[in-house]
């Protein structure tokens, strides 16, 4: 086990370094220049020369990436171009948000997906089964942008039980806070119901087919006992595969989803970020939900060992 974790912690670390060069290479030769956005296009080409002297984004790309890498791994991190403050602090603060946003769409995609999968993949064919498979594919053709118009229109509009958007803060008032979350964690989790509904199924309809599975009935064993202590187990390696890999997308569609619902967040302030050409927190904020990504899948890998235990000698 120590051996399986120090292989998977080196490639985590080597994988954060590929992520980290291509961040920066693809932000480095971008156009536009931030100089010119601060300035104006009236800025002259001293004042402009100086200005970008002063942000030092009139180096060397390997100095400047060289100092980028040396800031964050000293803890002294960037400094916002338009905030003046450092990057970190601005992460801290929006992850407050788009944090139990995740969490609470990843949560509710579980305890609805894998019920009806389970259940879907015990009825086989029948017409319980049918309806959640329709239900799990109408689900993958909706995005995430027009459901959230659509729960604003009706349950915010319409029915007036949630607000429309905004985010009043945890300390100002922490119901009305969780509750302007729910609109936007169920429009970000719908998708991943489906997709973990439908992998729920065909990797329990797998197991099913199983000999021990078999064995386990003829010896005269409870089906609950047969489909919870024995066949769930065998099935959730693949469906924390999927479910890692949907971290990196929920985190994607957060951007869209906190500027339909103006929520303070991480992907309100990218998404800021890349218009005003605020390079530092751009890069920041796309490094940390890499890392968040891989550090994820680093943990789900411990949980693979710990469920099948011939993955440790693999």
């Amino acid at each position: 086990m120590p051996l399986y974790l120090l292989k998977k912690l080196l490639t985590l670390l080597l994988l954060l370094l590929l992520v980290s060069i291509v961040i920066f290479a693809v932000l480095y030769i971008l156009p536009g220049d931030p100089a010119e956005i601060i300035l104006g296009i009236n800025a002259t080409p001293e004042t402009l020369a100086n200005l970008r002297a002063q942000l030092g984004i009139d180096r060397p790309f390997l100095v400047q990436y060289g100092e980028w890498i040396y800031n964050t791994l000293s803890g002294q991190g960037s400094v916002s171009i338009n905030y003046d403050v450092p990057v970190h602090q601005l992460i801290l603060s929006r992850l407050t948000v788009t944090g139990p946003l995740a969490l609470l769409a990843i949560t509710l995609s579980l305890v609805i997906a894998l019920p009806a999968g389970i259940n879907a993949a015990c009825r086989q064919n029948r017409p319980g089964d049918l309806v959640i498979m329709f239900g799990a594919q109408i689900g993958l053709a909706i995005p995430e942008f027009w459901l959230g118009l659509l729960f604003i229109l009706l349950f915010a509009v319409q029915f007036g039980w949630f607000a429309a958007g905004g985010f009043p803060g945890w300390s100002v008032d922490f119901w009305g806070s969780f509750k302007a979350l729910i609109l936007p964690a169920f429009a970000l989790g719908l998708i991943r119901v489906s997709i973990l509904t439908r992998l729920t199924r065909a990797s329990m309809l797998e197991v099913l087919q199983e000999d021990y599975i078999r064995t386990a009935r003829a010896k005269g064993v409870s089906e609950i006992k047969v489909i919870y202590g024995h066949a769930l187990r065998n099935a959730l390696i693949p469906i924390l595969t999927i479910l890692g890999l949907q971290l990196g997308q929920l985190i994607a569609g957060a951007i869209i989803i906190e500027n339909v619902f103006y929520l303070p967040g991480l992907g309100r302030l990218i998404f800021q970020a890349i218009g005003q050409r605020d390079l530092p927190v751009v890069r920041d904020i796309v490094l940390f939900m890499a890392a968040a990504v891989v550090f994820v899948n680093f943990l789900v890998d411990i949980v693979y060992a710990m469920i099948d235990p011939r993955i440790r000698l693999a």
